[in-house]
C-alpha cells in the first residue's frame, strides 16, 4: 500500500503559533498520523505525547512510558519539518513496536522503512539535520589558540577531576573561562 505523505500544515500558520498552540498542534498532528496507521492495525493504541525530550534528539517513540516524546526547542526552530517528518517518523516507531515481535525489530530496520514509505509516503531517514545548539545545554566555555569550545556540565566535571581536553585544530589544551569568547 503506498500513500502519499500527510498532508502539509501551512508553513504560515505553524510560524504564528504560540508554544501552547505549537504543542497542541503537535497532539493533533500525532492524531492525523495515528488514524493512518490504524488504517493497517486497526488494534493501535493512542500514544502519549510529551514535549520533555533534551539534547540533539528531535523525538523519541518510548514504548515502556507508552508514548511520542518531542524536543521543544527543535520544535520550535524547526517547525514544518517536525511536522513533514519527525512526527511520522516517530510514530511509524510506535507502529512497529505494537507489530507482532515488534520489540526484537530493529529500530530503523525494513519494517520501520517499509512503514515510512508505503504508509507515510516519506523517505525513511534515520537522522535529522536541525542546528542543535540551541537545543544542548553546553554552559561551560573553553579556550585554546584557535576558538572557544562549549562543554557540556559532565564534560566540565571531567575536567575538574583532573581530565584534559586538546583543540582537533591546534592542539593546544582547552583551558577553562568564565565567559563566552566574543
Amino acid at each position: 500500500m503506498k500513500t502519499l505523505p500527510l498532508p502539509p500544515w501551512p508553513a504560515e500558520k505553524l510560524a504564528t503559533l504560540s508554544s501552547e498552540a505549537l504543542m497542541h498542534a503537535v497532539r493533533d498532528r500525532a492524531d492525523e498520523a495515528l488514524k493512518r496507521c490504524q488504517e493497517v492495525y486497526p488494534a493501535l493504541p493512542a500514544p502519549k505525547v510529551w514535549f520533555d525530550l533534551k539534547g540533539a534528539s528531535a523525538g523519541q517513540a518510548h514504548l515502556g512510558r507508552g508514548g511520542l516524546r518531542f524536543n521543544p526547542v527543535l520544535l520550535s526552530n524547526n517547525r514544518q519539518a517536525f511536522f513533514d517528518e519527525v512526527i511520522p517518523h516517530e510514530m511509524a516507531h510506535w507502529l512497529v513496536f505494537h507489530l507482532a515481535n515488534g520489540t526484537r525489530f530493529k529500530p530503523h530496520g525494513r519494517e520501520w522503512q517499509a512503514v515510512m514509505r508505503d504508509l507515510f509516503g516519506l523517505e525513511p531517514k534515520v537522522t535529522h539535520r536541525f542546528d542543535v545548539q540551541d537545543a544542548q545545554s553546553r554552559p561551560y566555555y573553553y579556550q585554546c589558540g584557535c576558538q572557544t569550545h562549549r562543554f557540556t556540565a559532565r564534560r566540565h566535571s571531567l575536567v575538574v577531576k583532573g581530565r584534559r581536553y586538546c583543540c582537533r585544530h591546534c592542539d593546544q589544551t582547552l583551558v577553562y573561562s568564565a565567559f563566552e569568547k566574543l
